[in-house]
């Protein structure tokens, strides 16, 4: 009798506890928005061939999921930009970070230059490679954190001001920009040429070529500034009063450490890392009191799928709920999760999703967010943001309490 029940018991254990187990399928590898806008601004430039290929995704069908940001409650940000063929979003996520900031701070409503900063990065990064004589990585990327940097230094403009478009383009394509540059920099290396003035003057003939150099001085709103004075006067936010929060094992938890990828090409020790409960805390208690996020993490997985304009984290990756700290790291350790894109985190689900966990909306430039449905949007669901996007910028108020 004893025996029965238990095996009664056991029998309706692992029905209550039996998951739901998402399926895969490959499907045709294609970005609408890419073919039909990046593609063609590329092929009238340097005539190239693409060849479609099949993906590994998640099989989506049949799940009821976010079609709309009218799904959401979300903040003041400005109207989504794409940032064509290059590697800045970390630039275009973070600049449409500070313009909701401006606004919830001062009610003012600016557009400001992400491709000025990137202007001034690509300088600083050709300085860095110098002064490390080569040790330095040299890319596209950089991170959230670049711009307090670079706008102390540099200052910002509107993208009235600098659109980081030669005449006659409408696409941004860094490709041969890029190329050129890294290969005077393995000249120099191989060379041991290291006069850093010279470096600083061919790198600006390279970008200048390429991108429209930066104004010394503009107008707006019918009063003249430099890019110092707009920092100060129009941007007017402290700097100093924002965050980079990432979980992280393998330095101690409620300490400021350094973010080990490669975009963090310049070591920055500013990251305050937290465990990942208070991590996703920080994170929901931010969107939900009015704060968006500057946000960056890995977007390769079959889980994210543009068709769908969704990113999820599919059972035979892992169940939910054995998402956690462990299985964060493993896969950052291994490289499955690596610092991919820069996202703006702008709105939070009016419901929750049918497992109880959040929807959040994403104000990204990638060209995928531009394929179909709200242009320039994607919804995140909450696992996703918690095993596979590695950290966030934020304002201190939201921080404090959870610092020690």
């Amino acid at each position: 009798m004893k025996f029965s029940k238990l095996v009664f018991l056991l029998l309706l254990m692992g029905v209550a506890y039996a998951q739901v187990r998402d399926k895969g399928a490959y499907v045709s590898k294609h970005s609408e928005y890419w073919d039909q806008v990046i593609q063609k601004e590329i092929d009238a430039n340097k005539p190239s061939e693409t060849k479609d290929s099949n993906v590994f995704k998640m099989d989506l069908s049949g799940y009821k999921l976010p079609g709309s940001i009218q799904e959401f409650n979300y903040q003041w940000h400005t109207t989504p930009v794409n940032q064509g063929n290059t590697g800045t979003c970390w630039s275009f996520s973070t600049t449409s970070f500070y313009e909701s900031e401006i606004y919830r701070v001062h009610k003012r409503q600016v557009k400001l230059s992400p491709m000025f900063t990137a202007y001034w990065e690509y300088v600083e990064k050709a300085m860095g490679f110098v002064e490390s004589r080569g040790k330095s990585v040299f890319g596209q990327g950089s991170e959230a954190n670049a711009l307090k940097r670079v706008w102390k230094k540099y200052g910002v403009v509107p993208e009235s001001a600098y659109s980081g478009l030669q005449p006659g383009r409408k696409v941004h394509d860094h490709t041969q920009l890029f190329e050129e540059m890294n290969n005077y920099l393995q000249f120099i290396k191989q060379t041991n040429d290291w006069n850093p003035e010279k470096v600083a003057s061919t790198i600006k003939a390279i970008l200048n070529h390429y991108m429209p150099a930066p104004p010394e001085k503009f107008t707006y709103d019918g009063a003249e500034y430099t890019p110092i004075e707009f920092f100060n006067k129009v941007v007017d936010l402290n700097m100093d009063d924002y965050y980079e929060v990432t979980s992280l094992m393998y330095r101690p938890y409620y300490s400021m450490i350094e973010y080990e990828v490669p975009d963090n090409w310049w070591h920055s020790k500013e990251y305050y890392n937290l465990p990942l409960d208070v991590f996703m805390k920080v994170f929901k208690e931010s969107i939900h009191k009015g704060y968006t996020m500057a946000l960056g993490g890995d977007v390769s997985e079959p889980g994210l799928n543009s068709a769908f304009k969704v990113a999820m984290i599919p059972s035979f990756d892992i169940p939910s709920e054995y998402i956690d700290e462990s299985a964060r790291q493993m896969r950052f350790n291994n490289k499955s999760t690596d610092d991919d894109h820069g996202i703006h985190v702008v709105g939070y689900g009016k419901n929750t999703a049918k497992d109880g966990k959040e929807w959040f909306l994403i104000k990204d430039s990638g060209s995928g967010a531009y394929n179909t449905g709200d242009k320039g949007y994607i919804f995140y669901h909450e696992d996703y943001v918690k095993l596979k996007m590695l950290g966030f910028t934020v304002h201190k108020d939201i921080l404090a309490k959870y610092m020690k």
